[in-house]
Parts: structure tokens; sequence; C-alpha cells
């Protein structure tokens, strides 16, 4: 399980060091393999262990071709998906077209999501935590059922 928000620099190949307290579990879970694509709600990447995203390729077959919003999330999702495995410092290289894709400088954020990580430009992060906290605080949102259930 993933959570938390960790500052990580890019170096100048583009990769991008996991923190170190999920390597061993990435190690075991999955050999170190990772999908990195795009999100297609967010200025972010998101980063899976291998075996979350192949659950993902399975949701993703079972969608139509002929539908175009269905071929639209295929495209997108599998289009930009790129495989890449934890070097021994524990490195993994952001292809260059999801980097621009989410206009990642030096600065970036990985963010804990549960089964995957969002990759943010450190930048781009902080904006958006600003504009979730003022939408909560105003309440300007839909309320859903499950959010109704949900408490602290």
């Amino acid at each position: 399980m993933f959570r938390g928000a960790n500052a990580i620099n890019l170096d100048t190949k583009g990769r991008l060091a996991i923190p170190t307290k999920y390597r061993q579990s990435l190690l075991d879970d999955c050999q170190g393999q990772l999908v990195c694509t795009v999100d297609t709600q967010q200025s972010c990447l998101l980063l899976y262990p291998l075996p979350e995203w192949e659950e993902i390729e399975l949701k993703l077959s079972k969608l139509s071709s002929m539908i175009p919003a269905e071929r639209r999330l295929q495209r997108l999702l599998l289009g930009y998906a790129s495989e890449g495995e934890m070097d021994k410092s524990g490195r993994i290289l952001v292809p260059t077209p999801l980097r621009s894709f989410a206009k990642l400088s030096k600065e970036v954020m990985l963010v804990g999501q549960l089964n995957k990580f969002e990759i943010w430009d450190a930048n781009i992060w902080a904006q958006q935590v600003e504009a979730d906290i003022d939408t909560e605080r105003k309440g300007e949102f839909e309320l859903t059922e499950r959010l109704q259930d949900f408490s602290l």
C-alpha cells in the first residue's frame, strides 16, 4: 500500500528514485517491474506495479474499440504505457513523452494512492492541492453516496 507525498528530483536522464520505504515491497511484489502512463483526468502520471497494471489492462481489453469514448481511453492509457524496471539504485526512467505530458521539471512529487503512485511536477502538485483544499472548504462538489458514508 502506497501513501504519502514524497519530494523527489528527476536526474538529467529523466530517472526518479523510488523512496527506500517502497523499494523492498516493489521488489517482493513485482520484482521492480513498473508501468507508467498518463492520467486522463489530471496533469500527472500514474505509476503502477506490474500486477496492478495487468488488472487495468484486463479491464481495458473488455472495452469496445467501436465506441469512441472507450477507444479513446484505451488509446491514451495503452498508447502512453511504458514498462520499466527499477535499477539497483531504485531508480526508474520516466520516458520523455510522459515527462512532457505531465510537464515534469526537475522537482517532482511521488504521491502514494494505495495501489499506485501519481507523479506530479512539484509546482503543479502544489497548485492542485491548494485547489482541492479550497473546493473542500467551500463544499463546491457533488457529495456521492460513498462520500456521504465516509468519516474520519
